[in-house]
């Protein structure tokens, strides 16, 4: 499962916002089912900030928002996201094909 949040962020609060999802992240590091994440800005507009994490699966991803720390310090965060789709299925990685589990 892979999650993606974008934010707008004034550019006089950059460091104070990476700071903030430097903590998110490493709160959602500490969680079962983790396996990896990233903070990046766009190259063409300060303002476009976005914070992606990969899953296990859903499940892992969902009980992850129910940790103290993850509330405490992810939680804040994600509210400053846009409001849109943010948690998406993997179908394909490097190649390799698997079936949606929707089916």
């Amino acid at each position: 499962m892979l999650v993606v949040t974008r934010f707008e962020v004034p550019e006089a609060e950059s460091e104070e916002f990476l700071a903030q999802a430097q903590r998110a992240l490493a709160a959602f590091a500490a969680r079962a089912g983790y396996i990896q994440g990233r903070i990046g800005r766009a190259a063409d507009d300060p303002t476009a900030w976005v914070l992606t994490t990969e899953w296990a699966g859903v499940g892992a991803y969902r009980r992850s928002l129910s940790s103290y720390d993850v509330k405490v310090e992810a939680a804040p965060l994600l509210a400053r996201g846009r409001d849109e789709a943010s948690a998406f299925e993997l179908l394909v990685r490097d190649q390799d094909t698997r079936p949606s589990d929707r089916a």
